[in-house]
């Protein structure tokens, strides 16, 4: 791992986790769909869990899609950037649109993709993502249709950028205060929040846990508000692999 601050002393076992998926404990695909989470990380998250310290993913992705990539285990889960919200208790507890509204406007975005090869649209349910992955020319073409509906419907959509996405969300989602939530609620509150993430979508989350003197790491390159980095998901992996063996040793020293 490097720093661009001094970097803490992790004490796992009072740390409460956060992890964004695409491009933190998966790597990013051509399509959604492709993305997997490898079993060592699978095993890693389970291993945590199983030890009492509280584990939570963070992601665009609506819950549903979360708890495949997961399988077999269930997580208190943030998804839509925190338009979706499960407790550790297992109370869901999400922003609602209106559904008429929302039908509008996914038949208005998929006529529009329609005239444009390469640029895919992802409904979410209770948000819309564009995608250019495919056709990365697309880029202006999706920023300004995005910028478009965003004007019109900027009562209850708000335009969040990604690598290779724009994505309309609800108005007031933000990975950073959903993280805030969960930080004041049992088994999170107390405990020193990581985040871990890796796009635009999550420098909300690196300011608030940063706020809540907590670590914040961003994988890969790029500027950002997170105070360490991981070069790519693979050392997040070996980072978790790492944590594994603390909690191993302590517990057999014990």
């Amino acid at each position: 791992m490097s720093k661009q601050d001094d970097e803490p002393e992790l004490e796992t076992r009072r740390c409460a986790f956060f992890f964004d998926v695409d491009g933190t404990l998966a790597e990013i695909q051509p399509r959604p769909e492709l993305v997997f989470i490898p079993p060592r990380s699978l095993a890693a998250l389970e291993q945590l869990s199983a030890n009492g310290i509280p584990v939570a993913v963070v992601s665009g992705r609506p819950i549903s899609q979360l708890d495949a990539l997961l399988t077999p285990l269930q997580l208190p889960a943030a998804g839509v950037h925190g338009a979706e919200r499960r407790t550790a208790t297992g109370e869901l507890r999400n922003l609602a649109l209106d559904n008429q509204m929302l039908d509008a406007i996914q038949r208005e975005l998929a006529r529009a993709c329609a005239e444009h090869a390469g640029l895919s649209l992802e409904n979410k349910g209770v948000a819309f993502a564009l995608h250019f992955r495919l056709a990365p020319e697309l880029e202006e073409t999706a920023r300004h249709l995005a910028e478009d509906f965003v004007s019109r419907y900027g009562e209850v959509l708000a335009l969040q950028p990604g690598k290779c996405v724009f994505e309309l969300k609800p108005r007031g989602a933000s990975k950073g205060e959903v993280i805030r939530t969960f930080m004041q609620e049992a088994p999170f509150a107390g405990r020193t929040p990581v985040f871990i993430g890796d796009d635009l979508t999550d420098e909300a989350g690196f300011t608030v846990v940063n706020e809540l003197g907590g670590v914040s790491i961003k994988v890969g390159s790029g500027a950002t508000e997170a105070a360490q980095r991981l070069e790519s998901v693979d050392a997040v992996a070996a980072w978790l692999d790492r944590l594994q063996s603390t909690l191993s040793s302590r517990s057999n020293n014990q």
